[in-house]
């Protein structure tokens, strides 16, 4: 009791209340069995929007993300990994590979044909951070523009995440890259 008398009288309230509280988008990254949030992300050009909440609904999706487009971990490993193995994964009954990055998504395309990712990995640009944050997995990334993604992977049916892995670092190449989805 001793505590909670010098914590003051918002900072009690603030801290019982929060006990009640169940949404992950409070105080915590998004968790396995929350539902992937309903936003917008572009593929191709700003004029095609595509829903991620829409887009997994109904099927099995492995939907992975990385600090920035064309950097090298991400060229070199991780997107590579995913076009090597979307054969294997898509005939494990996974129906769309999606990479997500925050950047634009004339880069993300660009990129994409670079790593000739065509009908193997789908590459939706998180414009301006707001499905990074949703998920609570942004990172600050100076070097690279400011507001990045965490590099993560995940395995969502029909919208609701049932695998999570995060890189401890937010930016290694461990248990996010394709070898380690269990589907």
């Amino acid at each position: 009791m001793h505590s909670l008398v010098n914590r003051g009288p918002v900072r009690l309230i603030s801290s019982f209340l929060n006990k009640f509280h169940t949404s992950t988008s409070a105080n915590m990254p998004i968790q396995i069995g929350d539902k992937i949030p309903s936003v917008d992300l572009y593929e191709n050009s700003t004029a095609n929007k595509v829903n991620i909440a829409e887009l997994c609904a109904g099927k099995k999706v492995v939907l992975f993300a990385v600090p920035g487009a064309f950097t090298p971990g991400c060229s070199k490993t991780h997107l590579p990994g995913y076009v090597k193995d979307a054969d294997e994964l898509k005939s494990k009954g996974i129906g769309e590979i999606i990479c997500v990055s925050v950047n634009d998504p004339f880069v993300m395309a660009a990129w994409g044909q670079d790593q000739n990712t065509e009908g193997k990995v789908r590459m939706l640009a998180d414009t301006n951070a707001s499905f990074t944050k949703a998920l609570e997995l942004e990172t600050e990334l100076a070097p690279l523009g400011g507001i990045r993604s965490k590099r993560y992977s995940m395995v969502i049916d029909d919208g609701v995440v049932k695998e999570l892995n995060v890189e401890p670092d937010g930016t290694g190449l461990a248990c996010s890259l394709s070898k380690n989805i269990k589907v």
